[in-house]
């Protein structure tokens, strides 16, 4: 079994768009502030795509003979140490610090897929949900799919449901869970459709685990933005996401169980959609305590690069050569009580 690597080439793809300058520009002057001396290389990193890597995600649910030493004789190995506080054994992860990714897979009819491109950072939300077999599970803003997989590598909830707003992304996130998921365990699944910021008066105290990978502005899309007044009506619609963010959350505490945890998280750097929805979530539900994800960063350290001076319930990766994972927010807040 062998899959030749593909390297990212400048001509190809991605590389052909240009760098969106007001995007960049307007990048500049708030993570200069925001991160300090860490933004330039952060800022190499995202704004050169021929650098970025890819993870491969294995399908449990479709064993592959002979993928995993092939992976290891083309140079990758498991992105998550076995020490990490929660890791099940079917979870596998498989990353390289080169700028190389496998070939996408094509669909076969009556055959599952073997196995998830993705940024490894990614998995860091679905490790610190920490998710039983058993459990029920909300993953409010799943689209286009990749968590909900991941979380479904690592157990058997009583009730998984997936829910994606949008259309288009809802259609998607279906073709994603039946593309990796066999039958018996997409029987487990609900796909939705709701506006999330309702979930959690349509169904309170309902689930165990929520995970809220949250809308947010994705900065290393945009830095690509092929339109620059698209680009500039983003940027201006960009200080609403976190009253988004933030209604989405309080929506997740409201449909979790006294007890329940929730994962949030979004693909950005920016403390306005980040820190600063956590810390107002915390200030204004009065039954959310902070739940230290500490143990993890420092077991994944080897893999990733976290800005230092966060909290001991968040973390943000921060891209760098060679291990060019994130940007990554993850916070988590577990619920107490009722009220």
């Amino acid at each position: 079994f062998f899959l030749p690597l593909k390297l990212e080439q400048k001509a190809k793809g991605r590389l052909q768009k240009q760098i969106c300058q007001v995007v960049l520009d307007h990048f500049e002057k708030q993570y200069t502030a925001e991160l300090g001396d860490a933004w330039s290389t952060v800022r190499d990193v995202l704004t050169s795509p021929w650098c970025w890597q890819h993870a491969v995600l294995l399908n449990r649910f479709s064993p592959s003979p002979g993928l995993e030493s092939s992976l290891a004789e083309q140079g990758f190995h498991p992105a998550f140490p076995a020490a990490l506080p929660y890791l099940p054994a079917a979870l596998r992860c498989y990353s390289s610090t080169a700028p190389a990714r496998l070939p996408a897979q094509k669909h076969q009819p009556g055959r599952l897929k073997d196995y998830y491109l993705l940024n490894a950072a990614s998995l860091l939300p679905v490790l610190a949900l920490e998710v039983k077999d058993g459990e029920d599970v909300l993953d409010l803003c799943a689209a286009p799919g990749g968590k909900s997989v991941a979380i479904l590598q690592c157990a058997c909830p009583g009730h998984f449901h997936c829910n994606e707003y949008d259309g288009l992304r809802s259609r998607w996130l279906e073709q994603t869970i039946d593309l990796f998921i066999p039958d018996p365990v997409r029987n487990l699944i609900t796909v939705s459709k709701l506006d999330g910021r309702q979930i959690g008066d349509l169904q309170p105290e309902f689930y165990d685990k929520v995970l809220v990978d949250a809308p947010c502005s994705n900065d290393r899309s945009w830095l690509f933005s092929g339109d620059p007044q698209q680009a500039v009506l983003r940027l201006m619609q960009r200080k609403e996401l976190s009253s988004l963010q933030f209604q989405l959350l309080r929506s997740a505490v409201k449909a979790l169980r006294p007890g329940g945890s929730l994962v949030y998280s979004t693909c950005t750097l920016s403390r306005a959609e980040n820190s600063d929805v956590i810390n107002l979530t915390l200030s204004s539900c009065r039954n959310l305590m902070p739940v230290d994800i500490s143990g993890m960063a420092r077991g994944v350290s080897q893999e990733f690069t976290f800005l230092s001076g966060t909290q001991h319930h968040e973390l943000l990766v921060l891209p760098e050569k060679g291990r060019a994972w994130g940007p990554m927010y993850v916070a988590k807040l577990k619920k107490i009580s009722s009220t």
